[in-house]
């Protein structure tokens, strides 16, 4: 039977009041499902396809990382204590903040109530990441869901700390950078103008770095070179939104990310505990070595790995084991090869691929805090430097100006 969206209303039991969409074959259905959310259904309506409320799906808030780590450290904690899963699953979508999960989470009570795996119904939503599917499937076959739910938990804390490391790194250089922008635009469009109706009335020649500042003032307050100009940054970062998660666009990006002369060091470590991390967390919850890879090697973040990974599983399915192809590829250090190897060979690889990711977290503390205190004074020294030569550059002339004047 065709689904329909269904705009409900409704208060929870501890009072809050809950406005989200569903889909159901019918209103009596969508009524249903709301009351097995332990919700008191207030008002329940087919949401139309046609004018404004078509947008309703285009704001809903994106399901991040952060919020399914949260969910899954409450799963495995309702687990473990005892509760049903579906008992579960209707706790998490009454408690989650996030609209689009809680939606989300509806559904997948729905299709378990309907008899589907708990892995079998979030395969069936891009929210739910490969990683986490494949270890909930394993749980269940295994009998150790709870297990399985706390070390995607783990997982997915630890790849948040990641990215609040990396984005802590990133805050102040970018935050300096616009400051610049902002001084430099703002010189050029208010404070240039006035020095260059001041040289125009002395006339002669000024001296090169004046000329191209005020050439530049000129450019800048042109609405016909900037409009185009802004037009064109705003299509390209629109562009670039929008299929960065192409291959083709990745194929670019994502090496050259790892030549920075800065900041590529942080992010191949960020890639390799990420890729080691959620390696380990497969193979202790008992997935296949091959399908791991699979997963691992779209989930490491990073196309340079995920090329790598994926041209070793031929190798591994001729019984070269891992460390051998791993070591042609030179995104993999040394290091990592030999303990992988170690791993192999004692049978402990999850082991010691938990402790490689362990330890390049570390790796990625440590190197943050070292860019940190490298460029808060690089980017001083470099704002000043901007500042200091536009203001040499507008007084130039001035050293000049008897000379003018004669």
């Amino acid at each position: 039977m065709p689904q329909s969206d269904y705009l409900y209303k409704a208060r929870a039991r501890d009072g809050r009041f809950i406005e989200s969409t569903m889909q159901a074959a019918s209103e009596n259905e969508a009524l249903a499902r709301v009351r097995s959310l332990g919700l008191t259904p207030l008002a329940v309506e087919l949401v139309s396809k046609k004018g404004f409320n078509k947008e309703i799906h285009l704001i809903k808030p994106r399901v991040k990382t952060k919020d399914l780590a949260i969910i899954t450290r409450q799963f495995a904690t309702m687990l473990t204590a005892g509760l049903p899963i579906l008992r579960c699953l209707q706790i998490l979508s009454e408690q989650a903040s996030n609209i689009t999960l809680a939606v989300v989470l509806s559904d997948v009570t729905t299709d378990v109530e309907s008899g589907d795996a708990l892995s079998t119904a979030m395969a069936k939503h891009k929210e739910f990441t490969p990683l986490m599917v494949s270890m909930i499937r394993a749980g269940e076959v295994g009998g150790f869901l709870d297990t399985s739910m706390l070390e995607i938990a783990v997982s997915l804390e630890a790849d948040v700390l990641l990215r609040s490391k990396i984005k802590s790194a990133l805050t102040y250089p970018v935050a300096v950078g616009i400051i610049a922008l902002l001084i430099t635009v703002g010189m050029l469009i208010f404070v240039v103008p006035i020095f260059s109706d001041m040289f125009a009335s002395f006339g002669g020649k000024l001296p090169a770095p004046t000329q191209f500042l005020v050439t530049m003032s000129h450019l800048v307050t042109n609405p016909i070179v900037m409009l185009p100009l802004i037009a064109v940054v705003v299509i390209s970062v629109s562009w670039f939104r929008r299929h960065k998660n192409e291959e083709r666009v990745r194929a670019i990006i994502d090496p050259f990310k790892f030549r920075l002369p800065v900041f590529g060091q942080l992010f191949q470590k960020v890639a390799l505990a990420r890729f080691t991390r959620n390696f380990s967390t497969l193979l202790s919850a008992g997935v296949p070595v091959l399908t791991a890879l699979d997963i691992v090697g779209d989930t490491s973040g990073n196309i340079v790995i995920s090329r790598a990974v994926h041209s070793i599983k031929d190798s591994i399915r001729d019984g070269a084991g891992i460390s051998a192809p791993l070591s042609k590829h030179r995104v993999f250090p040394d290091m990592v090869v030999q303990m992988i190897s170690v791993g192999e060979d004692t049978g402990a690889l999850d082991v010691m691929l938990r402790k490689i990711a362990d330890f390049y977290d570390q790796e990625v503390t440590a190197t943050t805090e070292q860019l940190m205190s490298l460029i808060e004074p690089i980017m001083i020294v470099a704002l000043g430097a901007i500042v200091g030569s536009m203001v040499v550059a507008l007084y130039l002339p001035i050293f000049q100006i008897f000379d003018l004047v004669k």
